[in-house]
């Protein structure tokens, strides 16, 4: 009999989530979250040891700390593969303008959305920064978010992005949810560049992107192997085709895996682009066709949906989300966390829409929050599911049925979050 950390058992379902084949889960395979009844998981020095019934796991470990599920779900830690959580201020003014027939694209034409963030985020220091968003990410891990990709972008100048780079380092040291560094440069083309978008392109792969690299190579997350991304939004109002390729290309030059904000609200090619880089993931894809969705189904590029956006945005043209898995194509969910477009914390929120307006199955919207989120943020080999190996990132659930994450909404079903096997967030 071994002695471990930490045991949990008789949970009603024991959702594992588990990998197809060494990559994210496509298909028909969706439809199978890995249901073990009864089950039981044995935690070891923050890693997962064993997985099974609990008549098969109890009877060889004796632990530091048993946890009794009581007949309740237990599931990974969400993987939130899409959110700029770094910012200063609000946008709430925004939101009314909104509801009174503003558009987004409008908005950010007359200097608001991202570049009204920018003006606040400039004048924020990097204290300023953490201090407001950590109560932001300790939202989310109420949330059941044990991994949280964060983007700058919010900068546009070489030492405000930078600045938010370093933001995203110290919020790492300082609270439990593992963090992915996004560098978003070209989020939007800054006042001072107005009209003279191939000069701020310029600027972001000759000025910012160097020492962004330099700083990933010296920070705690090239430390740990956890992966740095170049980022791009491919839109109207924003960056073109080429402007996107310029930029996402620099960034692999620089070591940078790809990431691309494509076909929001405005179709340019950029997912079949982003795709032929090798992004990692391309994200939001409202206008995506369906015959790039075949071309891209035949990738290994993670396809992530954003479902808060258009729900906040009232926009009801959401992506195809079930055209996606149906062509084969690995589909992730995602909060897209941010202060004008998506003020959501909750990836239980984002399952509950995806499943209503993008026709996503429980199973679908699971798999999407967990092992196809962590495939989307370069981490599929060590979280996102219950097996052997993996951290022990763990969530249990105030419910018998996994499929209650996505069949109640506006509320909070997480009980207790485990994160690496440390009990960092407790309803009690």
């Amino acid at each position: 009999m071994s002695h471990i950390d930490l045991l949990i058992h008789n949970a009603a379902q024991l959702v594992t989530c588990v990998a197809q084949s060494g990559g994210p889960v496509r298909g028909k395979a969706m439809l199978d979250p890995g249901i073990v009844s009864d089950g039981a998981i044995a935690i070891h020095k923050g890693s997962i040891i064993a997985v099974g019934r609990s008549g098969d796991i109890t009877p060889n470990f004796t632990a530091a700390v048993s946890i009794d599920a009581r007949g309740r779900v237990v599931c990974p830690g969400f993987v939130d593969a899409h959110t700029h959580i770094v910012y200063a201020g609000d946008r709430v003014g925004e939101f009314e303008m909104r509801i009174q027939g503003a558009a987004y694209l409008e908005i950010l034409a007359a200097g608001g959305g991202i570049v009204s963030t920018t003006r606040q985020v400039r004048q924020a220091s990097v204290a300023d920064l953490v201090e407001q968003t950590l109560p932001r990410l300790e939202t989310m891990l109420r949330h059941g978010a044990t991994t949280v990709e964060i983007k700058t972008g919010y900068g546009l100048d070489t030492a405000s992005e930078l600045k938010i780079l370093h933001a995203i380092e110290e919020l790492a040291r300082r609270q439990p949810v593992t963090l992915v560094p996004t560098f978003l440069a070209a989020h939007a083309v800054p006042p001072e560049f107005s009209g003279r978008a191939d000069d701020y392109v310029d600027l972001v792969i000759d000025s910012m992107i160097p020492p962004a690299a330099d700083w990933y190579q010296s920070s705690s997350f090239a430390a740990q192997t956890i992966p740095f991304f170049i980022d791009v939004f491919c839109e109207k109002n924003a960056f073109s085709l080429d402007q996107s390729r310029r930029v996402l290309e620099a960034g692999v030059k620089h070591g940078m895996r790809v990431k691309a904000h494509v076909d929001e609200f405005v179709n340019l090619g950029g997912s079949l682009m982003a795709s032929a880089l090798g992004a990692v993931s391309i994200d939001h894809l409202d206008a995506t066709t369906s015959e790039q969705i075949a071309e891209i189904a035949g990738s290994s590029t993670v396809c992530v949906a954003i479902p808060a956006v258009n729900f906040h945005l009232g926009n009801p043209h959401y992506a195809n989300a079930r055209g996606m898995i149906d062509a084969g194509a690995a589909v992730a969910l995602a909060t897209d966390f941010n202060p004008g477009s998506a003020p959501c914390p909750s990836i239980q929120f984002v399952m509950a829409l995806a499943c209503r307006y993008q026709r996503m199955l429980p199973a679908e919207a699971l798999l999407a929050s967990t092992i196809n989120g962590a495939y989307a943020v370069g981490l599929g080999n060590v979280c996102g599911s219950l097996e052997p190996g993996k951290w022990a990132d763990v969530l249990i659930v105030d419910a018998a049925d996994y499929r209650h994450l996505t069949y109640q909404f506006g509320g909070n079903l997480v009980r207790q979050v485990i994160r690496k096997g440390h009990i960092v967030w407790s309803r009690n």
